[in-house]
């Protein structure tokens, strides 16, 4: 049985070996055929390769090489479902180690083996299994979507196991040394006092505390909304959604982290006055001295020495949001809440993430349950 569409349109018809087989037509004056185990999978990507070639892809894949395919993929796929930063990233990974690799093999040639090798060859380079496993799962997310499109008749990168990674165990300040922390910079007057502060008693990702507006903290209610981050991207700041719909939240805030938002504000007029018309503003919360975004590893820099003169470990900012979420996890609080403040995609993340910090929690619920169930006199 066939159906027959408009010119240009393509066909659909079944084949002998029960398989659906959609045509279409390319600009060059090609066919392209496309298919699909049922009726509606074949008219599925037939659909599909009709939106491609209205955006110009090239679906003559006997000569399109994964450079080419890349190339598309990144700008007509994954630049508008992600955000600059994971594309800006996507790209660079692009650049540096599949291109080099694989760049010239036609798309329709790759196989599990050019895969192999290339990931063979950036361990032997040197490059973190965390790397090799991020490049292979691009170019698996690519190939994907090439399947999707019929430009492919299989993702070779799903054939081929990525490097083992090995999971770190999450490493945090303790509250004391958090408490210590926050003593020895407030008794300095450092200027970090109030970040550190609210990155303590939120848990806020460090993008998220640095794209912190005015408009975003409500001192009356107490309370601060996350709605999105900042990021340097190709040497510009852009204020991007987060990084999922869960981390988009509104926190309740400590009495503490009201003082410090209290104490930033008044800092931070002094500072635009001193700043004079070097001021550049952006109604950011937590800033420069002239009124720009804090660069991310200069803060880290800055608060390894802040660490080393409370003479506690050197640690990253993204250690403080590890303490905020063991402290509430270790003293019993829901994973559910601790996943809504942390903005957690799923409630696996947090138990995952934080799992070596459940025996506390579950020796007080095994007293819980020795309390409800004690024989009674």
């Amino acid at each position: 049985m066939t159906s027959r569409r408009g010119h240009g349109e393509g066909t659909i018809k079944r084949r002998r070996d029960g398989r659906w087989e959609a045509m279409i037509s390319l600009p060059n004056g090609k066919r392209r055929s496309v298919y699909g185990k049922t009726r509606k999978d074949a008219q599925d990507k037939l659909r599909a390769a009709l939106r491609e070639v209205d955006t110009g892809l090239n679906l003559d894949s006997g000569r399109q090489t994964v450079d080419q395919f890349l190339d598309h993929w990144l700008a007509d796929v994954v630049k508008a479902r992600v955000r600059p930063k994971t594309h800006h990233d996507y790209a660079q990974l692009a650049r540096l180690y599949l291109k080099p690799a694989l760049g010239r093999v036609q798309l329709a040639k790759l196989s599990p083996a050019h895969v192999q090798r290339m990931m063979a060859d950036m361990t032997a380079k040197g490059l973190s299994p965390r790397t090799v496993h991020y490049t292979r799962a691009i170019l698996r997310s690519a190939l994907g979507q090439a399947l999707k499109w019929g430009i492919v008749s299989r993702n070779v990168a799903t054939l081929v196991d990525p490097p083992r990674m090995q999971k770190k165990r999450v490493t945090a300040l303790t509250a004391d040394q958090a408490r210590k922390l926050l003593d020895s910079v407030k008794d300095q007057n450092d200027r970090l006092w109030p970040l550190l502060t609210v990155a303590v008693m939120t848990g806020v990702r460090q993008a998220e505390l640095l794209g912190l507006r005015w408009s975003d903290v409500d001192l009356t209610n107490n309370t601060v909304h996350i709605a999105h981050t900042v990021q340097r991207i190709d040497g510009e700041w852009c204020f991007v959604e987060p990084k999922s719909k869960r981390s988009v939240r509104t926190l309740s805030l400590t009495n503490e982290a009201a003082d410090a938002f209290t104490a930033q504000r008044i800092r931070q007029v002094e500072e635009r006055l001193g700043a004079g018309r070097r001021w550049r503003e952006m109604n950011l919360v937590f800033t420069s001295t002239v009124g720009t975004p804090l660069e991310p590893s200069n803060l880290n820099d800055r608060l390894h020495v802040l660490l080393d003169a409370a003479g506690l470990p050197k640690k990253g900012m993204h250690s403080l949001r590890h303490c905020f979420a063991s402290v509430l996890v270790s003293n019993g609080v829901s994973p559910r809440v601790v996943m809504e403040a942390l903005g957690h995609s799923q409630i696996s993340l947090t138990m995952d993430t934080y799992a070596h910090v459940m025996p506390a929690a579950l020796q007080d619920a095994a007293r819980v349950l020795e309390d409800a169930f004690a024989v009674k006199d």
